[in-house]
């Protein structure tokens, strides 16, 4: 990887790491709230790495859920992540072994980031950009989770409505990509489906049935849009 390609990928990281040092040192701060130590941060970020299941995982853990329910209820919060791993097969052809962590680190801030045509300089090989895009969003997270986990054991914090961070961090990777991007189209299509969604089968199920369809569409509309170009 040269220069040219860290240089890009840092400043396209820049937002996220704005969102996942704060979104990182609340969740230390909640997992420390529960009585664990830095350690379980620090692995929970690097074998987890997803930040809603994380929130949710720290609940899991104090209240003793059974494996069972832990797996459905992961399933329930990232399912969201399998489409996002299948939209991405044709990118991440050309990448070796590196693509299994890349796929491993799509969260919703880097698919964000990634799912576009970024319009990269001479020099910067998309794959390589990519992975260390991918690499850098992981490692901004683990370093706000341990900060978090030590300064919740040191100081003592009223953690409640820390958990709304996350929806921040969220509606300001959108509307980013809204002012950077001049296709609208995914993200109105989108914003649609999930509100139909969520009136049909409510707020506790509507996110698995709104990304599939999300998913789905994206692909068949992208499918089409490639045949029409080479036609024309």
């Amino acid at each position: 990887m040269n220069r040219e390609t860290f240089k890009r990928a840092f400043t396209d990281s820049l937002p996220v790491m704005a969102g996942y040092i704060v979104l990182g040192t609340g969740f230390g701060i909640l997992l420390s709230a529960k009585g664990y130590s830095f350690w379980w941060a620090l692995l929970m970020s690097v074998t987890i790495y997803a930040g809603s299941m994380q929130y949710v995982g720290v609940d899991l853990l104090a209240g003793g859920a059974s494996a069972v329910s832990t797996a459905l209820m992961t399933l329930a919060v990232n399912a969201r992540h399998v489409f996002y791993g299948i939209s991405m097969i044709g990118k991440y052809r050309d990448m070796g072994w590196r693509k299994w962590y890349a796929a491993f680190g799509l969260t919703d801030e880097t698919y964000s980031l990634v799912c576009g045509e970024p319009d990269l300089p001479d020099g910067v090989k998309p794959s390589d950009y990519y992975l260390l895009l991918t690499l850098m969003n992981q490692c901004y997270w683990i370093v706000g989770s341990l900060a978090g986990a030590i300064l919740g054991n040191a100081v003592s914090f009223n953690s409640a409505g820390i958990d709304f961070s996350m929806t921040a961090l969220f509606v300001t990777i959108f509307v980013e990509q809204w002012e950077k991007n001049r296709q609208h189209f995914p993200a109105l299509f989108g914003l649609l489906v999930s509100l139909a969604c969520l009136v049909i089968f409510g707020a506790d199920r509507f996110m698995v049935p709104a990304m599939a369809i999300i998913g789905i569409g994206l692909l068949l509309f992208r499918t089409i849009g490639r045949r029409q170009s080479k036609n024309g």
